[in-house]
């Protein structure tokens, strides 16, 4: 069930929200309720990095070791890297 949300927003945010919404042809309501479940995604998982780094038991490897972990170290070339 949706639930109507009323807040203020500087003009010069809501003139940009209105273009966004223009260019998709999407209502405004769209663009805030994308905006906002992004928001608060991405601030979830900053806080979740943010107990990681925390925490001292918690291990740091280098993306190098990631990969080689998760199979992938020769899946990936390196950017510039020509192709044979």
């Amino acid at each position: 069930m949706a639930v109507l949300v009323s807040v203020r927003i500087p003009e010069n945010l809501n003139k940009r929200i209105k273009a966004l919404a223009r260019a998709l042809d999407r209502p405004k309501s769209y663009i805030f309720r994308k905006a906002l479940e992004t928001y608060l995604d991405e601030y979830a998982d900053y806080l979740i990095a943010l107990e990681r780094l925390k925490n001292k038991r918690d291990e740091v490897i280098s993306s190098k070791t990631l990969r080689e972990e998760l199979g992938l170290s020769n899946k990936i070339q390196k950017v510039g890297r020509k192709r044979s």
